[in-house]
């Protein structure tokens, strides 16, 4: 049956314009973005085949070009779409933080730092630099390590955070995929 047959209240535009984007699935969600289906299937039947195929949306946003379009209602264009709705994301982070209010929450600095540091697939240190008001002045990726090392330099630290007259600093040291700290 077409989604234009289903109830109002479960059509994934409707249920978003009516109950916001947290309401909705991940599947609705990605519906949303494919805006259409294919012969058989609805946008929101597609978008549970390719949650299913890649296991989550998150390895379904990370995969390449040529597994992404290999994928029945997918290609080049969904690809472009994607690529430029995540970094609209990313830069949207950023903004939020280097030109928005003090840094009152972690949980806003962490994921803010899991975005900017998740796809890394060898160890990063970096640095959060602020101001006195806890505003972000910049992040800045110190050290690269290796799959399982990363050297830090305390005093590349200190000098950075002189060079940007830095009244507080966040640590971030993020080991893999599933591991960061944050100091």
């Amino acid at each position: 049956m077409p989604i234009t047959d289903w109830p109002a209240e479960e059509r994934p535009r409707e249920k978003l314009r009516l109950r916001g984007a947290g309401a909705l699935s991940d599947a609705e969600l990605l519906a949303i973005f494919l805006r259409t289906g294919m012969r058989g299937k609805t946008a929101v039947d597609l978008a549970r085949d390719l949650l299913n195929e890649y296991g989550s949306l998150r390895n379904l946003l990370k995969a390449d070009y040529q597994r992404f379009c290999q994928s029945p209602g997918l290609g080049i264009a969904k690809y472009s779409q994607l690529q430029a709705v995540l970094e609209m994301g990313k830069r949207h982070l950023r903004e939020t933080l280097h030109h928005g209010d003090p840094l009152s929450n972690p949980d806003d600095t962490r994921c803010f730092l899991t975005t900017a540091l998740r796809e890394y697939p060898y160890e990063v240190f970096a640095c959060l630099f602020m101001d006195n008001r806890h505003r972000v002045i910049c992040f800045e990726e110190m050290f690269r390590g290796t799959i399982d090392g990363a050297s830090v330099h305390p005093r590349e630290i200190v000098k950075q955070a002189l060079a940007h007259n830095a009244a507080a600093v966040i640590f971030a040291h993020y080991v893999s995929r599933n591991i960061m700290r944050v100091m």
